[in-house]
């Protein structure tokens, strides 16, 4: 098995090593960020919202971000890269779509996550590396069920009547929403308008 072990590490293809034990830590590594990421967006996020537009961004983000660090870290510019990518993705935006501050924070957590648990040198023990995450995960909870609760609640809809998102129909449209949703109306968000199949997807925003 240790001659097994030895062969592996000395064999390189085009001078690049087929094997390092540093995989057994990457797999560790990704296995406490994957358990985490997923535990904030499935757990903390997603009871919240009645729709899951943002689920796939989400996950598949929190996995990329993770190992274009940790590849980045083989090398000398693991803490600028880390800031910089830090600043880029912290300021994203889709030119699809305007994403809300509640989901961009959502992103930034997940980012945070990946960079936090791909980074984390060997000065840092997993004792911290774990204390850290489950922090994350807590403060997300805490803040989510105690602080982000107003009595408000948010639903997507399929709206048809493409005459009433014009701003001189407003009154008309926030009177059709209330008698179809039975609650009362606070402010809706127009995502986008199909005029070529005369409707609209609309974020609506009730008690």
């Amino acid at each position: 098995m240790i001659t097994l072990s030895i062969l592996l590490d000395s064999a390189r293809i085009f001078d690049i090593k087929l094997f390092d034990t540093d995989f057994f830590e990457l797999l560790l590594r990704l296995a406490l960020n994957l358990v985490v990421a997923y535990s904030i967006i499935h757990f903390v996020y997603q009871p919240t919202r009645k729709d899951s537009e943002y689920l796939f961004t989400f996950m598949i983000f929190n996995p990329l971000i993770f190992f274009v660090c940790h590849l980045f870290s083989k090398v000398d510019l693991s803490i600028g890269f880390a800031f910089g990518l830090f600043a880029v993705f912290s300021i994203l935006r889709y030119r699809t779509t305007q994403i809300q501050v509640k989901e961009m924070t959502y992103m930034f957590i997940v980012i945070s996550v990946a960079v936090i648990n791909a980074l984390a040198t060997k000065k840092v023990s997993y004792t911290e590396l774990l204390f850290t995450n489950f922090f994350i995960i807590f403060i997300t909870y805490l803040l989510e069920k105690y602080t982000s609760n107003s009595g408000v609640n948010m639903q997507i809809i399929r709206y048809e009547i493409i005459e009433n998102i014009k701003p001189e129909n407003e009154a008309l449209l926030l009177e059709d929403l209330k008698r179809r949703i039975g609650k009362e109306v606070i402010r809706y968000e127009i995502i986008e308008a199909d005029y070529i199949r005369d409707s609209a997807r609309l974020r609506v925003f009730h008690e």
